[in-house]
């Protein structure tokens, strides 16, 4: 009985890891990312994000992107190019977990510098990071309770 239990533990660990999923399953499957997935296929970003990283993303919830005015949001998902601008301001190469961060500039994707600040929780820029080390295969989200804009 033991060692069947043992087998069956090990076979549905063996599919657990079998089930990873990259940053875009990842942001699906938590929920609160629904505007964001919008967004990344309106961009064509889906198959980046699904690549084999690693990524950073300081992902803004539905509740960030409830901030833009409705008409606001709008023109920016119909603009193909400006939008994929503002998605990939929000993400940085590499893994970095909440542990990893520290206070300071960092490069983003879209190739401007995002301001990292860890008093009373980590900012970036002017956003403050709601849930931290969201596990995907591929790197990490960062929840951000704002939408960021490159400048």
């Amino acid at each position: 009985m033991k060692k069947h239990f043992v087998a069956a533990a090990a076979i549905a660990l063996a599919s657990l890891s079998a089930q990873a999923a990259d940053i875009v399953d990842t942001a699906v499957a938590a929920g609160n990312f629904k505007t964001l997935v919008t967004a990344l296929k309106a961009a064509g970003l889906v198959d980046t994000l699904k690549g084999p990283g690693p990524f950073t993303v300081f992902a803004p919830t539905d509740e960030a992107f409830a901030k833009i005015p409705k008409v606001d949001l709008d023109k920016l998902l119909a603009n193909k190019t400006k939008l994929k601008s503002v998605l990939t301001y929000h993400v940085v190469s590499g893994k970095v977990m909440s542990t990893d961060i520290k206070p300071g500039k960092v490069k983003s994707v879209e190739g401007s510098q995002l301001t990292i600040g860890t008093t009373g929780g980590v900012m970036v820029d002017k956003s403050k990071v709601v849930a931290a080390d969201v596990v995907a295969d591929n790197g990490v989200i960062h929840a951000i309770d704002t939408v960021l804009m490159p400048k």
